[in-house]
């Protein structure tokens, strides 16, 4: 009797041990995507507080392709790339223009995406381009860390710049005439300007070179790197991203077609 209980008993630990392997597996499999889900319509939420937008597909596509499982965290903006480089996800997607200086620390994929910065600024501003504002007695609203606040702290220094912590809080001061202007990409800023057509208006026109977005991996990861690069050629070779804008971005891409500019994806 005691034989017999003594191998029920190593069947049910090794079961256990198997189990508790499978589990192990099957998180150590899971691809991690940190973005800032404050974002829309590249970053969010819907009603549910579940994430969603063109970066959550794209995020959702790329786990496809890569047969794995995908989990998003939403981190703030600031401690993306540090959660890049401790471990915790294992890449980023949001939005982020790849950069010399974001380059040291983080390596980026090829570029998905092409975007300008514009200007969301105050009717009653007298702004009409972007050297209207370097001027003093101008202030510019800008989020922290993003290229709209490096363009600012460097190319316009007579007026006062105020970095914040959020977009909502940038637009909602210019909304206010506390602010003058707020710099982000041309998409945001063509969307606020909708948002907010009583008080704002949208300046669309380039004022510097196109910044690409790429997503972002931990230093040296070139085994996942070079699979995201292959993963990106092929999604926009089977109009992934085509399928993307017409989801989230089709009055936008109308607009822009217009105005002559050249398509974000393209």
């Amino acid at each position: 009797m005691k034989r017999i209980l003594m191998i029920l008993s190593l069947v049910l630990l090794s079961g256990l041990i198997l189990s508790g392997c499978k589990s192990k597996s099957n998180k150590d499999n899971t691809l991690t995507i940190g973005m800032e889900l404050a974002y829309p319509p590249f970053e969010t939420k819907d009603e549910e507080g579940n994430p969603t937008g063109v970066s959550v597909d794209l995020a959702k596509a790329l786990g496809e392709y890569l047969d794995r499982p995908v989990e998003i965290e939403n981190i703030n903006w600031d401690g993306l790339i540090p959660s890049l480089q401790t471990g915790k996800v294992d890449a980023v997607i949001s939005s982020m223009t790849i950069t010399e200086k974001r380059g040291e620390v983080i390596d980026f994929s090829d570029p998905y995406a092409h975007s300008y910065l514009g200007l969301l600024v105050n009717k009653n501003s007298n702004i009409n381009d972007i050297q209207d504002l370097n001027q003093e007695g101008k202030i510019i609203d800008v989020k922290k860390g993003t290229t709209g606040y490096l363009y600012a702290t460097e190319n316009l220094t007579k007026a006062k710049i105020n970095g914040l912590s959020s977009e909502n809080a940038c637009v909602i001061e210019v909304t206010q005439g506390k602010a003058d202007a707020f710099i982000y990409d041309q998409l945001t800023i063509y969307r606020q300007s909708k948002l907010n057509e009583e008080t704002t208006e949208a300046i669309l026109i380039p004022f510097q070179d196109s910044e690409s977005w790429g997503i972002g991996v931990k230093k040296g990861n070139t085994k996942l790197l070079d699979k995201i690069n292959d993963f990106i050629k092929e999604f926009k070779d089977n109009n992934g991203f085509n399928e993307i804008t017409e989801k989230y971005l089709k009055e936008e891409k109308e607009t822009f077609d217009e105005l002559g500019f050249p398509w974000f994806f393209d």
